[in-house]
């Protein structure tokens, strides 16, 4: 198996799941993305890693029965210092919910929420560097932080140290991107009172997938829905759906992937 690198500090490294119907789940994301699982740290309950072509993509666990919380994707950052970054998140305004604590020799995460409510995970590599392979189909390609107003920028950049770049070309014009060394690693959309009132603000996962319409049509024979149907955009051709238990994500055939397709 391919070991991804450490990630710099503040880079999204690793998206994970937590759901109550772990087995109808694995057989969602199996048929719609290709998955195969082993298992991965048992600290929060049974927990499995999803492979692709035998490489580390996601992680998906099973919520305890007493536990009613939102079933959603959650992105992880990248730190050095899990302890010391949860520190810096409640001195900012956020909420550490979980931990830090130890994922066996994987390493050391928590569970937070910035201070409008999104939550993200963080995680200090030991053994598991988080995902090792990207840009293919059934991979995760893009983070978005959907929340009220793109100022919630200054949160990360005081916690994570990003560079925060506003894009002026997307409309409505309250966009901008994360950047950690020169590059962009995440985007920060202000939507207003557009906010979803039954998740608010959140962070979304971009999954890879080689025909966005097919994969849209293939999540509802599954038993998801299709919360927005494919519209191409400046990223792609993207869909907005929901798997069988409703977790919401983001389907994306990238811009440039449909370019590198047409024939000479």
């Amino acid at each position: 198996m391919t070991e991804a690198t450490r990630r710099t500090p503040g880079t999204p490294c690793w998206v994970s799941l937590m759901v109550h119907g772990l087995d109808a789940t694995l057989e969602f994301y199996n048929a719609l993305f290709g998955w195969d699982f082993v298992p991965g740290p048992q600290q929060l309950g049974p927990y499995v890693r999803a492979l692709l072509d035998g490489k580390e993509v996601a992680g998906i666990g099973r919520l305890p029965p007493d536990r009613h919380l939102r079933i959603a994707w959650t992105p992880y950052l990248a730190t050095a210092d899990a302890d010391e970054t949860a520190e810096s998140i409640r001195g900012c305004g956020g909420t550490v919910a979980v931990g830090p604590l130890d994922a066996g020799e994987a390493g050391r995460l928590a569970i937070c929420s910035d201070p409008a409510g999104a939550v993200f995970g963080v995680w200090q590599a030991e053994a598991h560097h988080g995902t090792a392979t990207a840009g293919a189909p059934g991979t995760p390609v893009w983070n978005e932080l959907i929340t009220y107003e793109t100022s919630i920028g200054k949160f990360y950049r005081s916690v994570f140290g990003y560079e925060l770049e506003p894009v002026e070309s997307v409309d409505p014009a309250d966009y901008a991107t994360l950047h950690v060394e020169g590059l962009p690693v995440a985007s920060v959309h202000g939507v207003g009172n557009a906010v979803p009132r039954d998740r608010g603000p959140h962070w979304m996962t971009y999954f890879e997938v080689a025909d966005t319409d097919a994969a849209a049509q293939l999540v509802v024979k599954l038993g998801g829905h299709v919360l927005r149907p494919p519209r191409d955009g400046t990223a792609g051709r993207l869909a907005l759906v929901t798997d069988a238990e409703g977790a919401v994500f983001t389907l994306v055939r990238s811009a440039g992937r449909a370019a590198e397709a047409q024939p000479d």
